[in-house]
């Protein structure tokens, strides 16, 4: 892979062509996506009337994208990349077109929104998979922070506009609209792409079966890889505060409007982390610094034992939210360079799968120790977990990374991740 020079500026990431079709298709879609959310939950709530079903539909919109982590990531693998993502475009189109058609039965409507989650993760494991070959040496990591920077800011642009939007819109309309941000993302990928061959073809393609724990191998085969693939995990413990955001400001102190602060916080956190590191930070250091910003992500959280007021909580987790950001970036595109390419998508939808998952199940334990403890304890509890669990991972790490007893084999992917 080429060696890019040791600072890459925005502008010569965005000089490459095929990153801004894949950056601008993103951008509408995780907008459209956001004011999708806003707009089902209006809709349904207008139907049914009912809370739970409300929540429940809301909740498909993350769910099976689970199922799509561990079942569908490897077409990404087995097909042109390109062709996989216009063909999840299509499809999604489609779907969201289906859930905006009047008087559609709940079932109906659960189907297809849990039909459009779970093509999710094929869509994002041949993104991650194909921009390492967009963008080579340190544009990959500015340009995986360009994205983390947009995407958090798309996902505040869609919830606040869903909102104002649907003051004046109807919800279906608003469906209608995160449709056609499906169908430019489509047009962006088909045009804006080159054309390559799947990266798993010939001897390398293994039956649908058997490539399905290809990823898993891939990514634990050795004492790297398996750092790194932790490490994406347990970036989805630190933002505990979120999904317990209305008992924290109770706890804390404070009102609609704090909440709303909190809310944003590790967004806040993340764009301005994000630019700070991508930057400043010298490529030639990155990598080490995943262990060390991990743990500075779980540090902050441990002042909430003090059960600090909602100005002090807002600052904490802004700096929590800012460093476990950075710290999934660099893991993520370590992770991405590490793996072979033949099974790159199959191991990155792991990647995302288990981060997914961890994030899913933090609130809901979260929730069952606020019940329990003050909301401050309870986030202060994660941040002790989170550095528990990062001292023997930062350990086996740097063991990786100096080479250690690792195979020559593995002594090669721990490379490529040190220069990601």
């Amino acid at each position: 892979m080429t060696t890019a020079p040791d600072r890459v500026t925005y502008r010569e990431v965005f000089g490459v062509s095929e990153f801004r079709a894949m950056w601008f298709g993103e951008l509408l879609s995780i907008a459209g996506d956001q004011l999708a959310r806003v707009a089902l939950s209006v809709l349904v709530f207008a139907n049914t009337g009912s809370a739970t079903l409300t929540g429940l539909t809301y909740a498909l919109t993350f769910f099976p994208s689970l199922l799509g982590g561990i079942f569908l990531t490897g077409f990404a693998d087995r097909f042109p990349r390109r062709t996989v993502m216009v063909t999840v475009d299509s499809i999604r189109t489609v779907l969201i077109l289906c859930v905006a058609i009047p008087g559609l039965p709940f079932w109906a409507l659960c189907v297809l929104v849990g039909g459009v989650s779970l093509l999710n993760p094929p869509f994002k494991a041949a993104q991650l998979a194909l921009l390492p070959q967009v963008l080579e040496g340190d544009r990959f990591v500015v340009g995986m922070g360009i994205r983390s920077m947009t995407v958090q800011s798309a996902q505040l642009l869609g919830f606040a506009g869903g909102g104002a939007l649907l003051m004046t819109l109807d919800a279906r309309l608003a469906l209608t609209l995160d449709a056609a941000t499906f169908v430019i993302s489509a047009l962006c990928l088909r045009f804006g792409l080159k054309v390559r061959p799947a990266a798993a073809s010939g001897d390398k393609r293994k039956p649908f079966f058997a490539s399905l724990s290809t990823g898993g191998k891939v990514a634990f085969a050795s004492r790297a890889m398996r750092s790194l693939m932790i490490f994406t995990w347990i970036a989805g413990l630190m933002p505990v505060y979120e999904g317990i955001a209305a008992p924290y400001v109770a706890s804390a102190g404070g009102g609609k409007v704090m909440l709303g602060l909190l809310l944003a916080a590790d967004p806040i956190g993340s764009v301005l982390f994000t630019f700070a590191y991508t930057r400043w930070v010298p490529a030639s250091i990155r990598p080490k610094l995943i262990a060390p910003m991990t743990a500075l992500a779980a540090i902050p959280l441990l002042g909430c034992f003090l059960q600090p007021g909602p100005v002090a909580s807002l600052i904490l987790f802004v700096i929590s939210g800012g460093f476990g950001t950075i710290a999934l970036l660099q893991a993520t595109a370590s992770l991405t360079v590490a793996v072979p390419d033949e099974s790159r998508a199959q191991t990155m939808g792991l990647s995302n799968t288990g981060l997914t998952t961890t994030m899913g199940v933090t609130p809901l334990i979260g929730g069952v120790l606020t019940d329990h403890l003050t909301a401050q304890t309870t986030v202060g509890i994660f941040g002790l977990a989170g550095l528990l669990i990062t001292i023997p991972l930062a350990i086996a790490w740097q063991r990786a990374s100096a080479g250690g007893t690792e195979e020559p084999a593995a002594k090669s992917e721990g490379a490529r991740a040190e220069h990601a």
